[in-house]
């Protein structure tokens, strides 16, 4: 009788003990999972959505990005053969690709390397320039200025063009008097880590390349010799003034579409910039390495690019 209840005793024992490991096994199973899942959520959380990436081999890239014999694959890696060799292009910074990164690649190489500003804003107060154009131009169509993808019109346009002129004139400020090539890399990963600015900057950018066209506009009104570039842009149904420009072309530029040759055109005047641009889709032809402007000044700062199908845009590294 002892022995049976003894027997009984670590029997139900044993039977606890199972239950309980198996229990404290599901419970550190379950833990397992969702302090995985918190740990991810919170480096996806807290990680920084950089919009230009940092730099990677020119050729690695290639090679991953173009594989296969396609007549295009095979196009493209020569391509990229020619800038390292012959252009000396040792790397590359990949630029998010939406809408806005022919903006965002022009902007970052301007605020990486310290660039001042153009020599005509350093003799204008640019915030003030939306409401030049009201007040003193009578441009009372600027209200229908578009933000982007925000789709923003109304009375408040004003007041929204002087916020994002101000905040580019206070970052290319800072940027600009800063000496040490390493701080102004690490506060381009900072700015270019936060959408919100980013936005801003880009409509900034837009507008100034709306006052240009409404200045050389008012030139050539007068007869006056007007770039080349601008006799080009007035020359076209959808641009023949600065108003069915910014209806037709400036008011998708983030939203629907990114910029257009003759838009680089202008902006890379407007900036006084000479932006070169390898287009990798025209290797073999004498358009693989453009200009814009074609005529830049000799004193003008130059910044590179390279595209492969002139809609996006990525930053070369020498």
């Amino acid at each position: 009788t002892a022995w049976r209840i003894a027997k009984g005793s670590v029997m139900l024992a044993v039977s606890l003990l199972v239950t309980t490991l198996c229990y404290f096994r599901r419970l550190h199973l379950y833990l397992e999972h969702w302090l995985k899942w918190w740990i991810g959520y919170l480096q996806r959380k807290f990680k920084r959505n950089l919009s230009v990436e940092a730099e990677v081999d020119l050729l690695s890239y290639c090679a991953r990005e173009w594989k296969g014999e396609t007549p295009r694959a095979k196009l493209m890696r020569k391509a990229y053969e020619e800038l390292f060799w012959r252009h000396h292009i040792k790397c590359v910074r990949q630029v998010k690709r939406d809408n806005y990164d022919a903006l965002r690649s022009v902007l970052f190489q301007i605020f990486s390397q310290g660039l001042s500003f153009p020599s005509w804003m350093k003799e204008k107060d640019i915030v003030k320039l939306p409401e030049k154009l009201l007040f003193s131009q009578g441009c009372n169509w600027i209200q229908q200025y578009s933000f982007g993808p925000e789709k923003y019109t109304g009375s408040n346009v004003f007041g929204k063009l002087r916020k994002c002129v101000e905040l580019l004139k206070m970052q290319w400020t800072e940027f600009s008097g800063i000496k040490d090539c390493h701080k102004r890399g690490s506060m381009c990963n900072i700015l270019f880590s936060d959408v919100i600015l980013e936005h801003k900057l880009y409509e900034a950018l837009k507008f100034i390349m709306l006052y240009q066209v409404t200045e050389v506009y008012e030139q050539m009104k007068t007869n006056k010799i007007i770039p080349s570039l601008f006799r080009l842009l007035f020359s076209r149904e959808t641009s023949s003034d600065p108003l069915s420009f910014m209806m037709n072309h400036l008011n998708s530029v983030g939203d629907t579409c990114g910029l257009e040759q003759i838009d680089m055109f202008i902006l890379g005047y407007s900036l006084e910039v000479k932006i070169k641009v390898f287009r990798l889709f025209k290797f073999n032809s004498r358009d693989f390495a453009v200009w814009y402007p074609e005529e830049p000044l000799r004193e003008w700062p130059e910044i590179s690019l390279l595209t492969e199908n002139d809609r996006h845009y990525h930053i070369p590294v020498f």
